[in-house]
């Protein structure tokens, strides 16, 4: 079983994206999923949902095999209320967002409780 809290904590929300550039170049899988809750779910592969922090390791070990580069993305301004925050960044082509709604622990570390890694704005 991997020890999730061997690894470096987000102290802010916005240190998950940071993390998450920095463990998917690596090609860590168990570093991506150490960025989320037990029962944290995402929205990938398109249409499907991920869910659990195992099964996102597991998705991400498939995905980081075929060794992807990752770039930094400028957050959008977070929306903190009640220890629940948003996240969001644009993707580099400018359409659509990516968003996060993270959760604060006990400890004051954030992990991800949902992952919205793509969605397009809608088209007029």
């Amino acid at each position: 079983m991997t020890d999730y809290q061997a690894y470096e904590k987000a102290m802010r929300p916005e240190d998950l994206t940071r993390f998450f550039v920095e463990r998917s170049n690596a090609g860590d899988a168990a570093g991506v999923a150490a960025l989320y809750e037990e029962d944290a779910v995402m929205a990938y592969p398109p249409g499907s949902l991920t869910v659990g922090r195992e099964a996102i390791r597991e998705l991400w070990a498939g995905v980081l095999a075929h060794r992807p580069t990752f770039e930094p993305e400028p957050p959008l301004p977070t929306l903190v209320s009640d220890g629940i925050a948003l996240t969001s960044t644009p993707p580099a082509d400018g359409t659509g967002a990516r968003a996060q709604v993270v959760r604060r622990q006990p400890d004051g570390s954030w992990l991800r409780l949902l992952d919205q890694p793509e969605f397009a704005a809608p088209t007029a």
